[in-house]
């Protein structure tokens, strides 16, 4: 009697045995879809893992109650809250902070200092999406290439035939090619979409960071250097 591990085992093989009973179907270039296609999937779930650790999805909770914090004064506190966050927005706006309350740098030098750190997480936030992009571009490449091939090759097997060919073989052989063009566009179709969403929620990112960056910069006051007590009795 099987048991329900020899049921699930026998049931992985059959299934990867007509997967590559199908990707043997459209030759070469379906091997390399099939390749493109797992790299896609792969691709996609690090990138999604990849921004949930980065709390694209969080709503900058701790950072809108960081930045009410600052606005009251409370900038020690401001600070605290954002310490060791991973959030790319609490990152940006401890970086902000920082940088308004050093007494080195102006207003300007603040703002270039902050767009550095920025241009980085966002840097660090668009990884990925250029593979996106050419899976999305290169999907239906391989697949039409695979067509214009397996047709070349019907087309002779009917030129070699002569006068015996068999119209119902003819059709086989092209839909067998037709196959490679429906599997480039399988792959290409959920590549675009999810290109498109990563992209929309890191345009989000940016425009939450680059929000919270002008209210600590432009709201916050010059830090001035205190003046020790003997040197305000010399003046």
């Amino acid at each position: 009697m099987e048991t329900a591990t020899d049921l699930g085992t026998d049931t992985a093989a059959a299934a990867v045995s007509s997967f590559v009973s199908f990707v043997e179907m459209g030759g070469p270039a379906m091997w390399a879809i099939a390749l493109l296609s797992v790299l896609t999937v792969t691709l996609i779930l690090w990138k999604i893992m990849r921004l949930v650790s980065f709390g694209a999805w969080s709503g900058g909770r701790h950072t809108a109650k960081a930045l009410a914090l600052w606005k009251t004064g409370r900038t020690v506190e401001a600070l605290a809250l954002l310490e060791n966050r991973r959030s790319l927005r609490a990152i940006l706006a401890h970086a902000a902070m920082k940088a308004a309350q050093n007494p080195g740098l102006d207003r300007d030098a603040a703002e270039a200092e902050t767009g550095r750190v920025a241009r980085g997480l966002l840097l660090k936030a668009r990884a990925g999406l250029r593979g996106l992009e050419l899976a999305s571009t290169i999907g239906p490449l391989l697949g039409l290439l695979g067509t214009v091939t397996g047709m070349i090759a019907a087309f002779q097997a009917l030129q070699e035939a002569g006068s015996r060919a068999d119209p119902a073989a003819l059709a086989g052989g092209i839909w067998e090619a037709l196959l490679t063009t429906a599997a480039g566009m399988a792959v290409a179709i959920p590549a675009q979409v999810a290109l498109t969403w990563f992209e929309a929620v890191v345009d989000a990112l940016r425009h939450d960071m680059e929000d919270s960056a002008t209210q600590i910069l432009h709201g916050a006051k010059p830090v001035v250097p205190l003046v020790p007590a003997a040197n305000r009795a010399a003046e």
